[in-house]
């Protein structure tokens, strides 16, 4: 199904650019301000001025922030900052990483994939994107004309394959090994020989590709793609335009790790409080848990009550004034009565949707408005992050949810469906600046 090939990779130059760590980056929408700053300061070459440059005052159609972009990235080509490899390749990487004091390495393989739209089923996503967002990517892909972040792409299977990436790990020098922002081992490969890069190839003629991260980047290549398509009077094929640049992992890879994402609200009324308490009894069975042998201790058996109900729609909940912490377990038959015939069942099946439709929507009234405005909610996965921005006040209400299934993504995407807004968190993420893909 998926065409995937090798591409001659662009990649920083290590003999102008001794310490790698220095220019990579996450991809743009995980960076803080605080962060984007950080990363500016690191280096005068990091990857931060292509995926997410400064805005200034005076910004115009001739300069801002993506020419500027555009221009930075031609000026290091040109410096030699950047070279392109001379022998198309796959590029296999590693990220070494923990996980709630666990210790895994995901792999993957970055390569070019061919462009198609989701109705084919051949790349299929799970999360609905926004019109802004993808028009203010399409500039930066106009200005600089490459792919500078690999999207985030899943396959199912691929054990064998998991396997022989291990052996090529373990017996080859890395091209780059560094250590990120995050305190991960980033390695790099490149996967040159022919038998591999066939065997590679032939793996993915009949797999379906399903996006873990990047969905506005994906719609964004396919705009770009038309618009290419529209001006180039010698648009074919094999033009650069009808690939985009992904990082393409297994899903029974023992690396494949989701975080739920939190919903925290603000500014949340105690009348409203008080209101969902009464109402959600009606839907919900109700654990408390007791706060009085300190936070740490309540925070301890909080977690585990609401990870040994994670079969069970669990959803746990902590506010203050007054102080709420419980796990709220949904009554049986209660998405069949109230969404039977307008939410489809693998959609039912998701503690985000219950969280959603039920809760949110239901019983504290939100529309679709709302539920968008980055201001009246935000999102964390740590559980500790969570309360902690609950005990200093940043938001009133937390909903804590288990992660998100590797399974029931695989099974909303292949039903054509879509997952209501930040369902998953797949962590890490995959960095930025190991190797840019050009686009002409």
């Amino acid at each position: 199904m998926a065409e995937v090939v090798p591409f001659k990779g662009v990649r920083y130059n290590p003999a102008l650019i001794p310490d790698m760590a220095a220019v990579v980056a996450p991809p743009y929408d995980v960076i803080s301000p605080k962060e984007q700053e950080g990363f500016y300061q690191s280096h005068p070459n990091n990857v931060i001025r292509l995926i997410l440059g400064k805005h200034q005052a005076g910004d115009n159609a001739a300069d801002n922030v993506h020419v500027r972009s555009g221009s930075d990235f031609h000026s290091w080509l040109a410096q030699n900052v950047l070279m392109r490899d001379s022998v198309a390749a796959f590029y296999l990487t590693a990220v070494d990483f923990t996980s709630y004091g666990q210790s895994y390495t995901r792999y993957g393989i970055i390569g070019r994939v061919r462009l198609e739209p989701f109705d084919k089923g051949i790349i299929l996503p799970h999360e609905r994107t926004f019109s802004k967002v993808k028009s203010e990517r399409l500039l930066l892909m106009k200005a600089c004309h490459a792919n500078f972040s690999p999207i985030f792409g899943l396959f199912s299977g691929g054990t064998d394959l998991v396997k022989q990436m291990q052996e090529i790990a373990a017996t080859q020098l890395p091209v780059m090994d560094l250590i990120d922002s995050k305190g991960h081992r980033q390695r790099m490969w490149c996967v040159t020989e022919k038998h591999v890069v066939s065997r590679l190839t032939a793996f993915f003629e009949s797999e379906r590709i399903y996006i873990a991260d990047g969905h506005h980047r994906y719609e964004t290549a396919l705009n770009y793609r038309e618009w290419v398509k529209e001006s180039d009077p010698a648009f074919a094929s094999d033009h650069p335009a009808n690939f985009i640049m992904m990082s393409l992992s297994s899903m029974a890879d023992p690396g494949m790790i989701i975080l739920p994402a939190h919903r925290l609200l603000k500014s949340v009324p105690p009348r409203a409080k008080a209101e969902f308490q009464q109402k959600m009894q009606d839907y919900f069975e109700i654990t408390t848990v007791a706060t009085d042998k300190g936070v740490d201790e309540a925070v301890g058996l909080f977690t585990q009550t609401l990870e040994s109900l994670a079969n069970k729609h669990a959803i746990g909940l902590f506010s203050r004034e007054p102080s709420v912490l419980q796990v709220m377990v949904l009554k049986e038959g209660i998405m069949a009565r109230l969404f039977k015939d307008q939410i489809p069942p693998a959609l039912q099946d998701l503690d985000v949707t219950i969280l959603t439709h039920v809760i949110m929507m239901a019983l504290m009234g939100f529309d679709q408005e709302t539920l968008d405005d980055q201001t009246k909610i935000i999102y964390r996965t740590a559980i500790h992050e969570a309360f902690q921005s609950i005990e200093e006040g940043e938001a009133d209400m937390a909903f804590i949810l288990n992660p998100t299934k590797i399974e029931q993504v695989q099974r909303v995407a292949e039903h054509g469906l879509i997952m209501p807004r930040k369902s998953t968190y797949f962590y890490p993420k995959v960095i930025s600046g190991l190797v840019f893909n050009l686009l002409r």
